[in-house]
């Protein structure tokens, strides 16, 4: 009974038993669809007034003011450092292993990709740039525009820290209010399993496994390469600042599953945001961290975008010199943040890299349209995951991580699975 009541098991569970219907009845597995959007609908609901909550009051807490802009800084080195060294293994992987190379383009489905190129065309860099400020804070909220959000959050976060004593009914009203929301997102938790088990058995009941087995060798590549930048990029990072990242991901497995199931990493961001502070790290740094990372630090699009592209290259016989790679690298590192919180942004952020170098055919989109659901787990995965550690490394780079904290955690989860 006890396992049971255990979030890992039941959604180990749920997509489990999706994956089965999927491939046994994907009629009925497709009509699971609403499950899973209503799920994902559901958090969404609550992660603009959490990220508002959670930066404005840890802004307004701070004694310092200049701390604020210090987090800021070493956030943003931090992610544009690691961001690079995602994109370059990318480029490096798919080079020496060319899975493209050989594929007879002319025999393969594909997919329509005229909504994803649609969407391309309009982004640009300046027009990220011009997005971050909202013009309407109601309709940033609406949408749910995290960048708008967060700008908006620093600047509230801000003014109430100017006013002291004279803002201190506000800042409590608002720490009641954040409890409040963290409550929600406890009582919307008891139904993950069945927006796990409905986003995966519409995912392999609508794509089908045939769909794998053409492009496997990208798939393989691309988990391959996420699987060794966490656990060797990501793992030496943790080892320098004095973190375990075993002990890391076994925290945050509950997350991990979730985000498995979903194919979303903003399903699992209001609970980041409590069990990061939970494990140590400030209220401050986890509030301005964790919102800018899914804009600025998504280290598993970033080595999926590299990779795709010379894919779809290495398909179409198209050489790519070293001088060209790296243009590309550079575009990469401009487009990967021009589609953040857009619905099948990875895509999206593809088909406008595409488009910017014109040296890949971007109807090399369609054929890897098919399987780019069931790689975006992977990505969605690695995006949480790293900008998990960016928190931790920035909570340490800030003097802002409570070890004692975490000992406590650590000692809890312990006793829970010994009972």
């Amino acid at each position: 009974m006890r396992l049971l009541k255990n979030l890992t098991f039941r959604v180990l569970v749920a997509i489990a038993i999706g994956i089965v219907l999927g491939i046994v009845a994907p009629d009925t597995a497709r009509a699971m669809r609403p499950l899973g959007d209503t799920f994902i609908a559901l958090v969404r609901m609550v992660i603009s007034p959490i990220i508002f909550l959670t930066i404005a009051l840890g802004i307004a807490n701070m004694n310092d003011l200049k701390k604020v802009g210090s987090v800021g800084l070493k956030a943003f080195i931090y992610f544009e450092v690691v961001t690079t060294f995602a994109l370059a293994i990318g480029l490096t992987v798919v080079n020496l292993t060319r899975p493209g190379a050989g594929i007879d383009v002319s025999s393969m489905a594909r997919g329509d990709i005229s909504q994803y190129a649609a969407q391309a065309k309009a982004m640009g860099f300046s027009d990220f740039l011009t997005h971050i400020v909202p013009t309407s804070i109601v309709d940033a909220f609406a949408r749910g525009d995290i960048l708008q959000i967060v700008f908006f959050s620093i600047l509230f976060g801000i003014a109430l820290a100017g006013l002291r004593d004279v803002g201190r009914p506000v800042v409590e009203l608002l720490d009641r209010l954040l409890q409040v929301f963290f409550r929600i997102t406890a009582i919307i938790m008891v139904v993950a399993p069945i927006g796990a088990f409905g986003a995966m058995a519409f995912t392999v009941g609508n794509f089908g496994v045939r769909a794998l087995l053409p492009l496997g060798r990208l798939m393989l590549d691309v988990y391959v390469t996420m699987f060794l930048f966490v656990f060797v990029v990501l793992n030496l990072i943790c080892r320098f600042f004095g973190f375990s990242l075993w002990q890391f991901l076994k925290y945050i497995k509950d997350e991990i599953l979730l985000v498995l199931g979903t194919s979303s990493s903003e399903v699992a961001l209001p609970r980041m945001l409590s069990k990061l502070e939970r494990y140590g790290c400030a209220r401050p740094v986890v509030g301005l961290v964790i919102p800018a990372g899914y804009s600025f630090n998504l280290d598993g699009t970033s080595i999926y975008l590299s990779m795709a592209t010379i894919f779809i290259a290495q398909a179409f016989g198209v050489h790519l010199s070293i001088g060209q790679q790296l243009s590309l690298l550079a575009i990469l590192m401009l487009t990967s943040k021009g589609a953040a919180g857009v619905t099948g942004s990875g895509f999206i952020v593809l088909a406008s890299t595409l488009a910017a170098t014109r040296a890949v055919p971007v109807e090399g989109l369609a054929i890897v349209l098919g399987v780019d659901r069931f790689m975006s787990e992977a990505r969605a995965i690695v995006n949480l995951i790293g900008n998990g550690v960016a928190t931790l490394v920035v909570s340490r780079l800030e003097g802002a991580f409570d070890e004692r904290q975490r000992e406590l955690v650590m000692v809890e989860q312990r006793q829970s699975r010994a009972a």
